[in-house]
């Protein structure tokens, strides 16, 4: 039996460290070149793993979900997120998507409803956090507005104190959850532990106020007319077992909700957004299709879905970005069975793992990778299995969709409002869930004459 080629790096930390420090895009590549470019053996997060490389890695994952391999996450990552009574289930089996409600929420008669929202939070957003000032930083803005839109429509909570609240520790947790798991005092994993518990005991408290809400409803005879994500797991039954769900698997669920819609759309937004203010010919053609849809619509007037529909371009840039610049790395599975691809044999009970850095800038599938050009995404686009930021399969990201909508509606607000000049160039990059720009990407901003 020939195992992929590689090594495990040191024990506990493996190869961990390595990624971290070089980036990894340069892992990725150097990996691929030194040992093979279609599998290799590391160890990340405690955990020996074979990493499979390019299209023909992407698909024989993608494609053999249900047959030889099965959900897996690392147990520092779900220790760091969920209750300790729920660490040795699957992903799967605590998710909402279970429940049938992922599929609910996402569906396309919800997200037309969600679009009125994104905007009306948007321009709120942007009158009060930008509009008063010269130069702002982006990433800690679209942060804050993704996590309040997320609390808004899955929890029914707007009040900016208890957002702010939650917030603060949250970030906390998804930024030291993906490191080595070290767990004493000093290190990010440490910390991300016990923002965890906060977080958790702060969900704990939201639901058991709702449910007292929902109680007293009942009693006054008034209904209800909750149609955030919380209610309605409160008052849905599991079909399963015919009972309702218990406080820690909806404060799970939740968790997985806003890991899910949180980290990765705010990183998406900020970097879009950093290249038109990197690109101008790139902002100006945006902005010419931004404001012709301004133009049809009445001041008032909120986006609508037949608005997104007509922001091909601006996705097509926003597209190039999660390119160049993917806020999700990859993901995990395990192997369910002994099988072999590219000559190895992947043992039973062996982790893999695939990754955007294998293709996205890979010159085979992409031309001159590190520019910036939207027009890769015209006509039928990239060759399948390339372009990966959402995934693909069975498993593909279900908020993709969402994330399209929430980042096209920034745009447009912020595009059809000001002209963005960058004020850090070449601003450095640093890896930790998620690409995080150094500077927090701080733009000078240049109203547009009315």
């Amino acid at each position: 039996m020939v195992v992929p080629p590689g090594t495990t790096g040191w024990p506990i930390l493996g190869e961990s460290m390595a990624m971290a420090m070089s980036g990894p895009q340069k892992f990725m590549s150097e990996r691929m070149k030194n040992r093979s470019p279609e599998v290799f053996q590391t160890s990340l997060l405690g955990e020996k793993m074979a990493v499979f490389c390019g299209a023909s890695g992407n698909k024989f994952l993608f494609s053999n979900e249900t047959k030889v391999l099965t959900t897996w996450w690392p147990k520092s990552i779900k220790k760091a997120l969920i209750f300790p009574s729920f660490t040795q289930s699957s992903f799967k089996d605590i998710a909402a998507l279970k429940k049938g409600f992922m599929q609910e929420i996402l569906k396309p008669e919800a997200l037309k409803h969600y679009i009125p929202i994104m905007d009306s939070m948007a321009r709120d957003h942007i009158e009060s956090e930008w509009a008063p000032n010269k130069q702002v930083k982006i990433s800690p803005l679209a942060r804050h507005y993704t996590f309040s839109l997320a609390c808004k429509l899955f929890m029914g909570i707007d009040d900016p104190h208890h957002v702010k609240k939650l917030a603060d520790s949250f970030n906390e947790l998804i930024s030291g959850m993906f490191s080595v798991p070290l767990n004493f005092p000093g290190t990010a994993y440490y910390r991300a532990c016990n923002a965890g518990k906060r977080v958790r005991q702060m969900l704990l408290d939201i639901i058991e106020q709702r449910e007292k809400e929902i109680s007293e409803s009942y009693k006054k005879n008034e209904g209800h007319n909750y149609k955030d994500l919380l209610s309605r797991m409160l008052l849905a039954v599991d079909q399963d077992n015919d009972k309702l769900m218990n406080e820690m698997e909806v404060s799970n669920n939740i968790i997985g909700m806003l890991v899910a819609s949180y980290d990765t759309t705010s990183t998406s937004v900020t970097f879009v957004l950093n290249f038109l203010a990197e690109l101008p010919h790139i902002y100006e053609e945006v902005y010419k299709e931004q404001m012709e849809i301004a133009k049809s619509k009445g001041s008032e007037d909120q986006l609508s879905w037949e608005d997104i529909e007509k922001m091909k371009y601006s996705w097509n840039v926003a597209r190039e970005a999660l390119r160049l610049v993917p806020p999700a790395q990859g993901a995990f599975r395990e192997a369910a069975t002994d099988f072999t691809y590219g000559g190895f044999t992947i043992p039973k009970g062996w982790k893999t793992f695939w990754s955007v850095h294998t293709t996205h800038r890979n010159p085979n599938y992409f031309p001159e990778p590190d520019k910036f050009d939207p027009s890769r995404f015209d006509g039928s686009g990239p060759a399948p299995f390339t372009f990966v930021p959402f995934g693909g399969g069975p498993r593909m990201c279900p908020g993709k969709e969402y994330a399209r909508l929430e980042i096209l509606v920034y745009i447009h607000n912020i595009v059809t409002r000001f002209k963005l000049e960058k004020a850090v160039k070449d601003e450095r990059i640093v890896f930790h869930s998620s690409p995080i720009p150094s500077h927090g990407v701080p733009v000078h901003l240049h109203p547009h004459k009315i």
